[in-house]
């Protein structure tokens, strides 16, 4: 019986369904809301000209936003794996594109963001700690650690992980409800002149490309939004939960976005909010003094990234175990843990790279390849969701748990094309041209990795004894199903 019992537990080492609404919700909400709210809103702003068109800009991105979301609940409920973009260009395109976004997401999204976000979250929570600028040094061996902690959580358990990002979570929209209520004080005591007209839309712009750059920046400040469609495995009840989660979470993001820039707004000036290095901090300095700017608002921010770090290493990782599972990855990254049940060596391959993106340069140079690639992304998911409409089976297409007007998809595909093409005109060119040889160089690497199935034996043989040390160092096996 204990042998039966031990071959059946074998046969089902699988990624289990054990995120819930909840955890979805604050998943997408987590991912979404990092820092940048916290530090610098004033990108929309500064096109915009006025706090009257910001605001007008923000309801606008939050919309657009729901658009997306709408399309993606269509496409997480029509091709439930988990994997998300990388799954649905796969389905839609075939292995070469879906690659190409595997292979930029490895190489550059991934790392970089996380690499990012850690050292804006060790930054603040050891500014209170300085009385000068915190050593670069010291920033990158505390981002380091921080990384390396949430990697270890998210191998450990899934249910930690998403406890973690549930209390993370929490916090930052407590941190927001107090800038809120902050602003609404304010308010109350009749420091009303920055909202009222003419203040309010004094210096708003009407030039057409000025207004499109601020809906650029407005656009990415929400992105995240379809990060839950990467765990749709292991999602409880992911047909009637992924819309859910997502038509709750867009919502609520984009209403604490508005408040908060109200409260901003209305506290400051615009001068003022585009004078400062940390909005926040400059905020909670005139109302709540130096506790408030030094100690409160640092440790809001460096919570708000720890919930997004966390967010991500779940998400993403599960891309690449996705990515395995189809053969364009090693096999090793589609390996599961036999007791924890999570992907470890996905795990362990995104936290270590992020770590190794802190001390190989300025990973800051890398972000504006990081908007293009990922509106080149949405962009490839929602031409996929197209292609599909009209070369899926009927009775696929017919039994799917959401069914949307197929007016939201071409609205949001000439949207994302906007997108795309916007900053050909408005940026750096060649930063962009870099971006794109960055996406073909990912040719090269199918061509001799994937497509080309012949490997030295010298070279295979190695290969397979490092995959076999990792199995027995972590005790994981591929993903199994079925019956004893």
């Amino acid at each position: 019986m204990d042998e039966k019992e031990e071959r059946s537990s074998l046969n089902q080492i699988k990624l289990k369904p054990r995120i819930s609404l909840f955890n979805g919700c604050t998943i997408i909400i987590g991912v979404i809301i990092g820092s940048g709210i916290f530090v610098s809103p004033k990108g929309v702003l500064l096109e915009a000209g006025s706090a009257g068109m910001s605001l007008l800009i923000w309801l606008l991105s939050g919309a657009f936003a729901m658009i997306g979301a709408i399309c993606y609940s269509e496409l997480g409920t029509l091709i439930p794996k988990s994997g998300g973009d990388y799954a649905y260009i796969y389905e839609a395109f075939g292995p070469l594109p879906s690659f190409l976004f595997l292979w930029v997401a490895l190489v550059i999204i991934n790392p970089t963001s996380l690499a990012i976000i850690a050292i804006t979250c060790a930054t603040y929570a050891l500014q209170p700690f300085y009385s000068c600028p915190v050593p670069d040094v010291v920033v990158n061996l505390f981002a380091g650690c921080i990384i390396a902690v949430l990697t270890f959580i998210n191998c450990w358990d899934v249910r930690m992980a998403t406890r973690t990002n549930d209390f993370f979570t929490i916090t930052k929209l407590l941190a927001l409800s107090l800038i809120i209520v902050c602003g609404g004080y304010w308010l109350s005591l009749g420091h009303i002149d920055n909202l009222i007209m003419p203040d309010v839309t004094e210096g708003s712009q009407t030039k057409v490309a000025a207004i499109a750059m601020a809906f650029y920046s407005g656009v990415f400040s929400f992105s995240g939004f379809s990060y839950l469609n990467f765990v749709t495995e292991e999602l409880k009840n992911p047909f009637r939960n992924l819309p859910r989660a997502i038509y709750i979470s867009i919502p609520i993001v984009t209403i604490v976005y508005m408040l908060v820039n109200i409260a901003y707004f209305a506290v400051l000036t615009v001068d003022e909010i585009l004078d400062s290095d940390a909005v926040a901090i400059t905020f909670a300095d005139k109302i709540l003094g130096s506790f408030g700017s030094k100690i409160l608002m640092p440790l809001f921010v460096s919570f708000s990234c720890v919930g997004s770090l966390n967010g991500i290493l779940i998400t993403c990782s599960r891309m690449f175990f996705s990515g395995a599972r189809n053969n364009q990855l090693p096999e090793l990254f589609a390996m599961i843990s036999i007791k924890q049940l999570t992907p470890i060596p996905s795990l362990i391959f995104l936290g270590g790279t992020s770590i190794i993106m802190l001390f190989i340069g300025n990973v800051f140079q890398l972000i504006n390849y990081l908007s293009f690639a990922e509106s080149l992304v949405v962009f490839a998911s929602v031409a996929g969701l197209l292609k599909l409409r009209y070369t899926m089976p009927k009775h696929v297409l017919g039994s799917r748990p959401i069914k949307i007007s197929i007016i939201w998809p071409i609205l949001f595909f000439l949207m994302c094309l906007f997108l795309l093409i916007l900053p050909f005109f408005h940026s750096d060119p060649w930063e962009l041209i870099y971006g794109v040889f960055l996406v073909l160089s990912g040719i090269p690497i199918y061509a001799l990795f994937v497509y080309n199935k012949w490997r030295p034996g010298f070279i295979q043989s190695v290969w397979v004894g490092f995959t076999h040390f990792i199995q027995k160092l972590f005790y994981c096996v591929p993903e199994l199903s079925g019956s004893s």
